[in-house]
């Protein structure tokens, strides 16, 4: 395989540099599953897992390889096998919060280009978690477009535009039907050779569709709408890149039942700069935007210049991540008393010695 038409440029390249091992090669992964890998490389596709040195290097799971990653292998002679010794940093990520209680880091995929956000037209729409889509993209590094499926299935499609404009600002959005074939297209643009677009949405809102049809033939098992009560089955299980016929690959992720952000400061600051403008000429500098008299926050949403759900969904997001932080705080400083606690078991034994 070339790798230019897997992504590879001059970013990766200079990263390399400062990687050398005699016998090595890089590849891109395209699927992982837990402990496994599928990666691409001149070779072609080949099964790998990390080395041990790599294992004991590393500290949490967003040290491991993600689809999209670029990794240094070494290839096993005579078999379609390869040992992974390091990952090339990354130039862009998306990431969330592991689901669970765990306070750990997803990275779902990685060196995106542009990821399309997926939301149907029918009972999936929710402009609030678009909004909380649209946070995590900014603070990745990569290009965010909106991708409304299921045109055919929506009576008010005016409306919903409405209020997706109302949020989406200078993002580019895109109405399609895969049923119909209509607006497929103009996706095609932003997958260029060597360009890499991820899929991210709920479940049942047409992703695996979608890559199907970008794709050209039936690659992913796709499900039908339950006619019963009208929501989608949740078909793909794992995060999986492909390489369109055409130029340009595709990252298709799970639908996520659970969205819990990871790191977004930047994002979430933003994306929601306009509240952030109307709050500096609030009277108080640490104004709550509740009951503080002089507040220019609740000045705009009574004058209709701020959409009461978009500041709800604000402060949601930003007690998330005040959360998360703490707990981050709190395992970090764990783990520096268990490291003191192994230095001082070490001391005590070398003096009885």
């Amino acid at each position: 395989m070339d790798l230019n038409k897997l992504g590879w440029n001059a970013y990766q390249k200079k990263h390399l540099k400062s990687f050398s091992q005699q016998g090595s090669d890089v590849g891109r992964i395209c699927s992982e599953n837990k402990n496994s890998y599928f990666l691409l490389s001149e070779y072609g596709e080949l099964f790998a897992t990390v080395s041990g040195k790599f294992r004991n290097n590393s500290v949490g799971r967003e040290d491991y390889p993600a689809v999209g990653d670029w990794v240094v292998f070494e290839k096993i002679e005579n078999e379609d096998k390869a040992v992974i010794h390091k990952v090339l940093p990354r130039k862009s990520k998306f990431s969330r919060k592991i689901a669970g209680n765990a306070t750990q880091e997803q990275i779902l995929a990685s060196n995106i280009d542009t990821v399309f956000i997926v939301s149907s037209l029918n009972y999936d729409f929710n402009p609030r978690r678009i909004e909380r889509y649209l946070t995590m993209v900014w603070d990745s590094g990569a290009k965010a477009v909106i991708v409304l499926t299921k045109s055919d299935l929506c009576n008010n499609l005016d409306d919903i535009l409405y209020q997706v404009e109302a949020i989406a600002f200078d993002t580019r959005m895109h109405v399609i039907s895969n049923t119909l074939n209509q607006g497929i297209e103009v996706l095609k643009l932003y997958l260029q050779e060597g360009s890499t677009v991820a899929l991210i949405g709920s479940s049942g809102v047409g992703k695996s569709t979608l890559t199907n049809k970008l794709m050209g033939n039936e690659i992913i098992e796709t499900d039908t709408l339950r006619k019963n009560i009208e929501k989608g089955k949740h078909t793909t299980t794992t995060r999986e890149m492909y390489i369109l016929p055409d130029g340009g690959l595709i990252v298709d992720t799970p639908g996520m039942r659970e969205l819990q952000l990871w790191d977004v400061d930047n994002g979430l600051n933003q994306y929601f700069d306009d509240i952030e403008t109307i709050a500096e000429n609030c009277r108080f500098s640490d104004c709550k935007h509740d009951t503080e008299p002089g507040c220019a926050v609740k000045d705009a949403i009574s004058k209709g210049l701020l959409d009461k759900g978009r500041l709800k969904n604000y402060f949601k997001m930003k007690n998330e991540l005040d959360f998360l932080s703490k707990r981050q705080t709190q395992k970090a400083s764990q783990i520096e008393k268990e490291k003191w606690k192994d230095i001082h078991k070490q001391i005590k034994k070398i003096k009885k010695k």
